[in-house]
């Protein structure tokens, strides 16, 4: 893996959005942008609702992405436009005591100052010189679809931040990690697997991502098939409810209470992989503590309390966040059960696409399993993407999951490459009406993705 900073291109004369974004920022600001900044967005083919709890993950980088032109300016202002006519324009101070990131109803903006933030407090940049940025965005990866959009917007704000501000070089392993942390400003307790992988991808590979440190192993996927996005048309924007870190929160509580059943210091854990780790044990040990400690009724706060000898006040500071503080019940076997059992999924998943030749029809199942996992144990799917990911199936799928924090969004389904003009036909026939459409282009809740490049920046 290279711990080299995001390499630097010339604006290539294939990608007309490209030449697009340069156009609108031109119109906008009067000149040529310094430098355009892009993240991709990305499908993890296994391993969901896992990375923020210490464990593994399998993504690749999609060719979609999200872009940022941009340049410096003398006004101390940050000026933020979209090439999209629906996300309104935003002009702000660039101090940064004077940023306002609304976690209750996060707009395209906050995603931008997340990625700005995350630079420069992280580099204590001084912005007592006049500096601000003018930003023009442009957005490729279809929004609150699971393919991580939001997340590649974070990226590509902090990389061109970092590009045009920031007073040292920077791996992609640390602008990863920045981008991991300085996302949650906006509220989203996630584990670093959108943020590594749109920095650490490599055109042609899947990666096998781990943390603490952030790394990536290569991943070799199996000969003459594919994967298959495909969008259930039902939208979820994580960051603004409290789903998402509910689930985070759920897990966070089994692990303490497997903790203090265990005899250590619960308060010092929040992630059942660090827990895993401490205890020594191996995912089918840890899958039988679960079993043995906790129940699968679910838990009142009230219990929880009592079982972790603590009061409410001391339970909000070492395990809740503000938008989870209000939850009264807990599933805890089923969400601690979900993270083992997909922990195992993973580590197998790798183990077959070692072999030669990699086994698809044990991805597939394997695939299915982790989509029965998310649907049942982790409660995070959808049931367009229930309806969908059976039809993908029945249409030649080796195997289908929900790709993505869940509750609406994308499915990824793999298929033999043989198979690909009928199961596309059989998918778009019976699930992708005009009417549901509602004027999108097929072309982006159905396509064919490959493994593609991590982020870039390119000088104009």
């Amino acid at each position: 893996m290279s711990v080299l900073s995001p390499p630097v291109y010339d604006i290539p004369s294939e990608d007309q959005g490209v030449e697009d974004l340069v156009g609108v920022f031109e119109k906008k600001f009067g000149s040529k942008p310094s430098f355009i900044s892009r993240a991709p967005g990305r499908v993890n083919l296994i391993g969901e609702h896992i990375d923020y709890m210490g464990y593994g993950v399998l993504p690749m980088a999609i060719e979609q992405d999200v872009m940022v032109a941009g340049r410096t300016n003398n006004l101390s202002l940050l000026r933020l436009s979209n090439v999209d006519d629906e996300y309104k324009s935003y002009e702000c101070s660039s101090a940064i005591d004077s940023l306002a990131i609304d976690r209750s109803a996060p707009k395209w903006h906050h995603y931008v100052l997340c990625g700005f933030l995350g630079i420069v407090e992280k580099f204590s940049v001084p912005l007592n010189m006049r500096m601000g940025m003018d930003l023009v965005i442009c957005g490729r990866v279809p929004p609150s679809a699971g393919l991580s959009s939001s997340s590649a917007l974070v990226s590509a704000s902090a990389l061109i931040t970092y590009q045009l501000i920031a007073p040292s070089q920077l791996s992609k392993t640390d602008l990863a990690q920045i981008c991991c942390d300085c996302e949650r400003y906006i509220g989203t307790q996630g584990g670093g697997m959108d943020q590594s992988i749109s920095f650490l991808a490599e055109k042609g590979k899947a990666k096998k991502i781990d943390f603490d440190p952030i790394r990536a192993t290569d991943v070799q996927l199996p000969d003459g098939h594919l994967f298959v996005i495909s969008h259930c048309l039902a939208e979820l924007n994580k960051a603004a409810t409290n789903q998402f870190n509910q689930r985070v929160v759920e897990c966070r509580l089994a692990c303490q209470i497997l903790a203090k059943k265990s005899g250590l210091q619960w308060k010092e854990f929040r992630r059942l992989g660090d827990l895993q780790s401490k205890l020594g044990k191996t995912l089918e040990e840890m899958i039988s503590l679960v079993k043995e400690h906790l129940h699968e009724n679910v838990y009142s706060k009230l219990e929880v309390l009592e079982t972790l000898e603590c009061k409410a006040d001391s339970l909000l500071q070492t395990s809740l966040s503000d938008n989870t503080a209000h939850l009264q019940e807990f599933k805890l076997y089923q969400r601690a059960t979900h993270v083992f059992t997909e922990s195992w999924r993973v580590e197998e998943f790798k183990k077959v696409t070692e072999q030669v030749p990699v086994d698809a029809q044990k991805l597939g199942k394997l695939m299915d399993e982790s989509h029965a996992s998310t649907r049942d144990t982790y409660e995070c799917s959808h049931p367009s993407l229930d309806i969908l990911t059976q039809l993908c199936r029945e249409s030649g799928a080796l195997g289908s999951r929900l790709t993505g924090a869940g509750w609406g969004g994308c499915a990824v389904s793999l298929i033999p490459e043989s198979n690909k003009e009928s199961f596309m036909e059989k998918v778009s026939t019976e699930f992708f009406s005009g009417e549901k459409l509602n004027g999108r282009p097929l072309s982006q809740v159905l396509f064919v993705t490959s493994p593609a490049a991590g982020a870039c920046l390119y000088k104009c």
